[in-house]
């Protein structure tokens, strides 16, 4: 809790005595392409391919998001999991998506899915060693803040919705470097039905496995936010 509360404390900005959350407050605008570590890792016709399920693997491990001023965006991850029971057993995930995302006005950030995600589990020890499955989750960001690294210049940083941050992603580019911004494979019925009604538990970002939740808990960690904010 209270390294929650301080979370709150860093990124709400105070004006005239108010504390305030929106977009405007941020050292500069979200619209662009921001990457994480050596940002090999960058969203985009480079990293995946849609239309035949398959990835173009970067040379190193990392994370890549990408944001239009008109509320699109798109995700490319690349993760390694290690295993500490059988350290051979290395997990690798290449994850993309793409949808719609809100900026709410408690801070944090909803991202909706076209309903065309997918990812590759690469793990050397499952039963099935290598294998693509679907990814549509709608994602929340409980709050985010850009502020001038003075060395990397304008760093992004997401928070999860329990608080975790994220790696810091750089801003590498203002113009967004995304693949166009619809669905660009054919999903059935059910699974965008689905996508309609589930909510990310995105803890880890590229571990084996994602957690889903219903919008019902996505909203209360959202209202709680938003009561959080009126204590501080």
């Amino acid at each position: 809790m209270m390294i929650f509360t301080s979370l709150l404390l860093l990124l709400a900005t105070s004006a005239h005595g108010q504390t305030v959350y929106d977009a405007a407050h941020n050292v500069t605008a979200i619209t662009g392409t921001w990457s994480s570590g050596s940002q090999n890792v960058v969203t985009g016709s480079g990293f995946a391919t849609p239309s035949q399920e398959s990835f173009t693997y970067p040379s190193t491990t990392g994370m890549s998001y990408s944001f239009t001023d008109d509320g699109y965006y798109e995700i490319a991850r690349y993760r390694m999991t290690s295993n500490g029971t059988v350290p051979t057993c290395i997990t690798g995930v290449m994850n993309w998506c793409h949808g719609t995302y809100v900026l709410a006005s408690n801070g944090s950030i909803v991202m909706t899915p076209f309903g065309d995600g997918y990812q590759q589990i690469q793990d050397p020890c499952a039963a099935v060693s290598n294998f693509i499955e679907i990814y549509n989750y709608v994602e929340l960001y409980v709050l985010w803040n850009i502020y001038q690294d003075p060395v990397k210049g304008y760093t992004l940083q997401l928070y999860q919705y329990d608080g975790t941050p994220l790696p810091p992603q750089y801003l590498i580019s203002t113009s967004p470097n995304m693949l166009p911004t619809q669905a660009l494979r054919n999903v059935s019925t059910t699974t965008s039905a689905t996508v309609q009604n589930a909510a990310v538990v995105n803890a880890n970002a590229g571990e084996r496995r994602w957690e889903s939740a219903g919008m019902t808990g996505l909203l209360t960690v959202i209202s709680g936010l938003g009561l959080a904010s009126l204590l501080l």
